[in-house]
C-alpha cells in the first residue's frame, strides 16, 4: 500500500500557456522527464536533484516515489516547479528510503491544460508480488484502444493519462515477477516510451523498440541511476555509463544489472527533434554532444543559406548555440542582441489587455545599443505558428535594426508529432499552410532560410544526409515519414503524407 503525501493546498495546475503572448508557448513541448536512483541513502533527495536538471522537459508538474523497507511505499505529486515543491524538509522526509523514482510532465496525453492532480506521475499500482511505481515520457498511439478495451474488461481508470494503461496491462498480465508482468504489458503498446520504474527491491529501466525517446543510466558510489539525459547524472555527480538500448529492459537489483531484449529487433529511430531542441545542450545524446549538434546546424545553415549582414544574433535561449556556429562559419559577428529576462515564470498575472500584449517583451528584450543600424540575422531553432517570431521581429525593427533576415536551425516544421510532444493541429504549423516565401512575407523579414533535412542529419553525423529509404531517426514533423502508425489519431481521422498528397 503507498502512502501519497496530499498537495499543498494552494497547488493549482499551471494555465495554458498563450503562443500569442508567450514566446515559451510558440514552441514544441516535450512530454516529460524522468530520473530513478537506488541503493542510495535519501534517495529521493537525488531524485529531486535529477528532477531539477530536468525541468525543461516538463514544467507543469511533478512527483516522486520512494520506497523503505519500515514505512512502505510514499508519494509526493505537485503541480509547478521542482524548486517550488521538492526542496522543503517537510515534504522531502516523508519519502525516505534507498530507492526512488520522479517524473516532471508537460502534458500531451490526457486533458491539456486542465491537469487533476491524479494525472501527475509516477502512477503506482499494488500487485500480487507487491507494489509498483512507473514514470512514462513518451506517448502510446493506440492508448485509446488500450483504454477501450480496459475499460470493457473491468478496468477502473483514475487518470487521463495514456500511461495509466500500463499499469492496468500489468495487472492482467500473466508473470511471476513485476518485470515479467510489465514486459507482457508494453508488448501490446505502441508507440514512444522511455520508463523508469521500481519495485520494493528494483529499479526498471525499459526503452520502446525504436528507441524514440531517450534514457541512460549512470553510477553513484555504490547506487545505480537512471535517466532521461546525462546533464540529470552531472547534477548528482554520477558517472555516466551507456544509454539504454532501444528495446532493452534493464532490471536493477542492490547486486546486479540484468538486461533483457523483450521486443521484437527493429531497426533504431531516435527522435531527431531532441537534438535541435528538447534536450538541453549540455547533454550527450548518442554519444554527440548536444551543444556541438546545434552549433554545427548553424554551420549547416550558413553553408546552406548565407546573407550579407552586420551581426548573428541569437533568439534566446534555445538559437543560441546555431547563432554561434552561423558566425563562426560565416564569419560575420555574434551579438547578444536580444536578452532573456529569467525571472518571469508562467504564473506571471496578466490582469489587463494591455499587459497581456506585453508577454513577449516581458521575457524578452532586445538590446538597442548593438542593433541600431544593423543588418540583423536572426537565428531561431524553430518557427512553429510564427506568432512569436514576428512580435520579435517587430521589436528588433523598433530597436532601429535595418534589415532583419531570419535563419531557421530545423527543417520547416510541417507535420505533428504523436510520440510524446505537444503541438498544435496541424492547421495551426505555419509551414504546413503556407510557402516558404509566403512565410517571410507573414513574418515581414528580408529573407527566411531554413536548414535543409540533409543539412540536419549532416550536422548529427551522417555525411551522406538523409536517406529517405532508410533513415536514421525519427524525423516526421518535417517529413511526415512516421515510422509507428498513430492508430489513434488515424481512426480520428488524420490523413498521412502519402493519402494528403
Amino acid at each position: 500500500m503507498m502512502r501519497a503525501n496530499p498537495p499543498a493546498a494552494s497547488a493549482t495546475p499551471r494555465p495554458t500557456p498563450d503562443p500569442s503572448t508567450d514566446p515559451d508557448a510558440d514552441k514544441l513541448r516535450e512530454e516529460c522527464g524522468v530520473f530513478g536512483v537506488i541503493g542510495l541513502q535519501d534517495a529521493a533527495n537525488f531524485v529531486a536533484l535529477g528532477l531539477h536538471a530536468l525541468q525543461h522537459r516538463g514544467q507543469e508538474a511533478g512527483g516522486i516515489v520512494a520506497h523503505d523497507p519500515e514505512h512502505g511505499f510514499n508519494s509526493a505529486r505537485r503541480f509547478g516547479y521542482v524548486r517550488d515543491n521538492f526542496t522543503s524538509q517537510s515534504v522531502m522526509s516523508t519519502l525516505p528510503g534507498p530507492i526512488a523514482i520522479g517524473h516532471v510532465r508537460y502534458s500531451t496525453a490526457g486533458s491539456k491544460g486542465n491537469t487533476a492532480i491524479r494525472d501527475v506521475q509516477p502512477f503506482f499500482g499494488e500487485f500480487s508480488m507487491g507494489g509498483a511505481a512507473i514514470a512514462h515520457n513518451g506517448n502510446l498511439t493506440n492508448a485509446d484502444s488500450l483504454r477501450r478495451m480496459l475499460i470493457e474488461r473491468g478496468s477502473i481508470f483514475q487518470s487521463s493519462s495514456d500511461s495509466e494503461c500500463i499499469i492496468h496491462l500489468m495487472a492482467r498480465a500473466i508473470g511471476e515477477t513485476i518485470p515479467d508482468r510489465m514486459k507482457e504489458a508494453l508488448r501490446q503498446c505502441e508507440g514512444a516510451f522511455a520508463i523508469v520504474a521500481m519495485t520494493r527491491t528494483k529499479l526498471i529501466g525499459v526503452r520502446d523498440p525504436l528507441g524514440i525517446r531517450p534514457l541512460v543510466m549512470g553510477r553513484l558510489g555504490d547506487g545505480m541511476v537512471l535517466a532521461s539525459e546525462t546533464c540529470a547524472l552531472d547534477i548528482i555527480g554520477a558517472e555516466f555509463i551507456r544509454e539504454i538500448a532501444p528495446g532493452e529492459m534493464v532490471v536493477i537489483s542492490d547486486t546486479e544489472v540484468k538486461s533483457h531484449k523483450p521486443f521484437e529487433p527493429q531497426k533504431p529511430r531516435p527522435c531527431i527533434f531532441e537534438y535541435v531542441y528538447f534536450s538541453r545542450p549540455d547533454s550527450i545524446i548518442g554519444d554527440r554532444s548536444v551543444y556541438e549538434v546545434r552549433r554545427d546546424i548553424g554551420r549547416e545553415l550558413a553553408r546552406e543559406a548565407p546573407v550579407e549582414a552586420d551581426m548573428v544574433c541569437p533568439v534566446p535561449d534555445s538559437g543560441t548555440p546555431a547563432a554561434i556556429g552561423y558566425s563562426q562559419e560565416s564569419g560575420i559577428p555574434f551579438e547578444m542582441g536580444i536578452v532573456r529576462n529569467q525571472y518571469v515564470g508562467r504564473t506571471f498575472i496578466e490582469p489587463t489587455e494591455q499587459i497581456r500584449n506585453m508577454g513577449v517583451r516581458l521575457k524578452l528584450n532586445v538590446n538597442r545599443s548593438v542593433m541600431k543600424g544593423k543588418r540583423v540575422i536572426l537565428v531561431d531553432d524553430s518557427v512553429v505558428r510564427g506568432t512569436t517570431s514576428r512580435k520579435i521581429k517587430d521589436m528588433v525593427l523598433e530597436a532601429g535594426a535595418k534589415e532583419v533576415h531570419f535563419r531557421v536551425a530545423s527543417p520547416p516544421t510541417i507535420w505533428p508529432d504523436f510520440y510524446g510532444v505537444d503541438m498544435p493541429n496541424r492547421d495551426e504549423l505555419l509551414a504546413a499552410t503556407m510557402s516558404e516565401d509566403e512565410m517571410r512575407d507573414y513574418l515581414g523579414v528580408a529573407s527566411l532560410k531554413f536548414v535543409s533535412i540533409d543539412g540536419l542529419y549532416r550536422a548529427v553525423g551522417i555525411p551522406g544526409g538523409r536517406d529517405p529509404d532508410n533513415p536514421a531517426y525519427h524525423d516526421a514533423v518535417f517529413t511526415g515519414d512516421y515510422p509507428i502508425p498513430p492508430r489513434d489519431m488515424l481512426r480520428k481521422g488524420f490523413v498521412l503524407r502519402d493519402a494528403a498528397e
